[in-house]
């Protein structure tokens, strides 16, 4: 029999497709709001998953493992898919602006674009050099570089755990090629772990022969060369950077609150405007401040998800409230990894074994998407 159409009267736009709206997504394709359009923005038909990038780096997981089909969970959803990148929210007309696109408007939006290296600031790094992050067009450089042959070199520009877990999958990605990996840092290499982590992760890196460089000011790039104080320098055929994560400029231009630059939400994840929430790396939680890393930003989807459809439906929200510590899973190189919480540590093949099934059970959940339930009839 059937069915009317129920009228769309209320748009709701998610602008990123990071972790938190990719299970949003998911979860909406299982429990739509009548009478709600739904459009994500992004400014490609995939999103890269963080925590499977040392592996793939390393070649444990292929690009295609790596990635977040967005077409096909858009589809799934019921969703509108705009390819394109958001270049800025405009709070007064409630709407926002797009690079490849008119602007769209919003009732609802939810902002979960990540951040950006601030890297590109450092003399000659965007003509020589490939950030870390947006992590897809750095994963397509790094994939080209691997493909190559013959003796080479890799310099990582950021110590912290980031930048460690990069050099010694690079270091182990490219074990069967005469290789020299440098890790330089303008303080102390994982001075943020715990001693007893971090004098592990350097053991690990020292077996695979990366060479640190510590309390070193880079002062710029030119090609094939990092430039250190003191006249010295670094040759280099790939050099990255992890260091100075930074959210992205329009954000700070939008109106909104914002603390150093990143939007500011308080427990119900929302803005500075009740009409807008954000997540991820590109919130402060001002309520509880944290460290940038994925765990909050997929545990934050459940209640992300409740209240972006209560606040289109006038219901009631929930907080969120992140745990004070979490599991760091951090990939040496090979398929071996170190854990560490509360200061304990532990590492081994069966670290990476653990790491491996979280990391393919949370792309698991997008392999397999649920059926949309019809909505009720009114």
């Amino acid at each position: 029999m059937h069915q009317p159409t129920l009228p769309l009267s209320q748009d709701l736009v998610l602008i990123g497709g990071g972790h938190t709206h990719a299970l949003v997504l998911r979860q909406w394709a299982m429990r739509p709001l009548p009478g709600a359009r739904l459009t994500l923005i992004n400014p490609g038909p995939t999103a890269p998953y963080s925590g499977m990038l040392p592996g793939f780096v390393a070649g444990h997981y292929s690009r295609d493992q790596l990635d977040i089909d967005l077409v096909r969970l858009t589809g799934a959803a019921n969703a509108r898919l705009i390819i394109g990148a958001a270049t800025g929210i405009d709070p007064a007309s409630g709407s926002v602006r797009i690079d490849t696109h008119p602007a769209v408007g919003f009732d609802s939006c939810s902002v979960d674009i990540g951040i950006t290296s601030d890297m590109p600031s450092l003399p000659g790094f965007a003509e020589y050099a490939v950030p870390a992050k947006p992590l897809g067009p750095f994963a397509a450089r790094w994939e080209a570089f691997r493909a190559a042959s013959g003796p080479t070199r890799v310099a990582v520009i950021g110590g912290g755990v980031a930048g460690s877990e990069l050099a010694m999958a690079m270091a182990h990605a490219l074990r069967g090629r005469p290789a020299t990996i440098h890790l330089i840092d303008n303080s102390t290499i994982l001075s943020t772990l715990p001693a007893k982590s971090a004098q592990r992760l350097r053991d690990a890196m020292r077996s695979l022969e990366v060479v640190l460089h510590e309390n070193v000011r880079v002062t710029h790039l030119s090609e094939n060369t990092v430039h250190l104080d003191g006249a010295r320098s670094i040759q280099a055929d790939f050099i990255t950077g992890t260091a100075g994560a930074r959210p992205y400029p329009w954000l700070a231009e939008s109106g909104l609150e914002t603390h150093d630059g990143f939007l500011v939400v308080n427990e119900k994840l929302r803005t500075s405007d009740k009409r807008i929430f954000a997540v991820g790396d590109c919130a402060y939680m001002a309520h509880a401040p944290r460290p940038k890393a994925g765990v909050y930003a997929v545990r934050q989807a459940p209640v992300l998800f409740h209240n972006l459809t209560s606040a289109l439906s006038s219901g009631a929200l929930k907080s969120y409230k992140p745990q004070k510590d979490y599991l760091k899973l951090i990939s040496l190189g090979e398929k071996s990894a170190l854990g560490d919480r509360f200061g304990v540590n532990f590492a081994g093949p069966w670290v990476w074994r653990w790491k491996d099934s979280i990391d393919r059970k949370f792309m698991a959940r997008f392999d397999t998407l649920p059926r949309m339930q019809t909505p009720p009839l009114p």
